[in-house]
C-alpha cells in the first residue's frame, strides 16, 4: 500500500523559510515523477514543483528562485524547501507520485500523479 505523508508545516512571518517533507511508502517504481501541489481555500489545487527520478525539475513561476524541490532515494522522502515565503504561498501543501517520468508540459496537471498525501498547512503572515 503506498503512502505519502507529509509533514513540516506551520506558521511563518513573510520573508520566512520552512521545509516541508514527505514520506514515501511502498512506491516501487524506479521511474517516477514526485511533486508537491498545493491548495489555498476557494482555489484549485496548482503545482508548485516536480522532480523526476532522472534529476529533471520544474517550478511554478510564482516560486522560482525561493523554492528548491528534492530528494533523498536512501531516506525515501521528498523535500521542499521554501525560502522568502510571502502571504500569497498560503495554502495546504501536498505531495504526490506519479508513475513513469512526466513529460515537463504535464508536470503540474493532478490527473498525471496517482497518489496523495493529506497535506501539511502553511500560513505566511504579513
Amino acid at each position: 500500500q503506498v503512502q505519502l505523508v507529509e509533514s513540516g508545516g506551520g506558521s511563518v512571518q513573510s520573508g520566512g523559510s520552512l521545509r516541508l517533507s514527505c514520506a514515501v511508502s511502498g512506491y516501487t517504481y524506479s521511474n517516477n515523477t514526485m511533486a508537491w501541489f498545493r491548495q489555498a481555500p476557494g482555489k484549485e489545487r496548482e503545482g508548485v514543483a516536480s522532480i523526476g527520478s532522472d534529476g529533471s525539475t520544474s517550478y511554478a513561476d510564482s516560486v522560482k528562485g525561493r523554492f528548491t524541490i528534492s530528494q533523498d532515494n536512501a531516506k525515501n522522502t521528498l523535500y521542499l524547501q521554501m525560502n522568502s515565503l510571502e502571504p500569497e504561498d498560503t495554502a495546504m501543501y501536498y505531495c504526490a507520485a506519479g508513475q513513469g517520468i512526466i513529460g515537463l508540459l504535464f508536470r503540474f496537471l493532478t490527473s498525471e500523479y496517482n497518489y496523495w498525501g493529506r497535506g501539511t498547512q502553511v500560513t505566511v503572515s504579513s
